[in-house]
């Protein structure tokens, strides 16, 4: 399909607009308040370029989610700029625009850039087709991992309509997973499994306590006081993790103990130690 750069017609068009009407604002600051105006004037406007089609409907005359979403595709594989009118359009379609959006997430040979792409357009859809693959996901994740952060976003977003299928991903979660799953679970209605693995993991990753924490203090079980506490004189603590654990233990009613840092960089640099 042919992929026209709209954002480069845009620039053309604002370029026009600074030039006629440059005396007319007392400032760049004045005219770059009006370019949202500016923007939906050129959505609005017949185009030659567009053989008289408005850009802001040039998309509404198709309705096939797939020749949409092969489309954005194409868009993506040629590094033209992704037109925020086709993704409109696609998410208008709905439901059926779900489907395909779904069937690109298990296509092995699509892009990162395009399944990221395609979790984004199903988060504003506000689907549930996914939610299954998403917490799939996170059986094999790996410690940096942007297609599966981008999936719990979504998990996050579905609330308790999700919350079954993340208890039950637990079990068969990697480490990464299993955290991550537990963090977006401790936005939602408490669960024993939910208390027990955030437990568990505080000594299983110790990177990730500071994380950890907040998590628990989420769930408002003083049960996590005393082994917070104890974390948080260990001498070895870095400051920032501190800090976490700190308001984490403040936030469960506790009282959390003194500490001192020395030869920590990171309290240095906030505290503006000189070497």
């Amino acid at each position: 399909m042919r992929c026209i750069d709209f954002d480069a017609r845009f620039a053309d068009y604002a370029r026009d607009w600074v030039a006629a009407h440059e005396d007319d604002y007392a400032s760049v600051d004045e005219m770059e308040l009006a370019m949202p105006a500016v923007y939906q004037q050129f959505l609005d406007t017949p185009a030659d370029w567009l053989e008289g089609e408005r850009p802001g409907a040039y998309f509404a005359r198709w309705d096939d989610p797939g020749l949409l979403i092969g489309w954005l595709g194409d868009y993506l594989e040629q590094r033209v700029s992704v037109p925020d009118m086709l993704l409109n359009r696609i998410a208008e379609l709905g439901e059926p625009a779900a489907e395909v959006l779904c069937q690109l997430l298990d296509d092995d040979s699509a892009t990162n850039e395009k399944k990221m792409l395609a979790v984004t357009l199903l988060r504003e859809l506000d689907s549930p087709l996914p939610m299954e693959r998403y917490v799939a996901w996170q059986y094999e994740r790996g410690e940096e991992d942007e297609l599966c952060d981008n999936a719990l976003e979504s998990l996050e977003g579905m609330g308790e309509i999700a919350r079954a299928a993340m208890l039950e991903g637990l079990e068969g979660a990697s480490p990464a997973g299993r955290e991550a799953l537990l963090g977006a679970l401790s936005h939602l209605t408490p669960d024993e499994r939910v208390f027990e693995g955030l437990m568990a993991l505080l000594d299983a990753r110790p990177r990730s306590r500071a994380v950890l924490a907040a998590c628990l203090a989420r769930l408002g079980d003083a049960r996590a006081l005393p082994r917070l506490i104890e974390l948080a004189q260990e001498e070895s603590l870095a400051y920032l993790d501190y800090i976490e654990l700190r308001s984490a233990i403040e936030a469960l009613g506790g009282e959390a103990p003194e500490h001192e840092f020395f030869d920590d960089a990171e309290y240095d640099a906030l505290m503006g130690v000189t070497p």
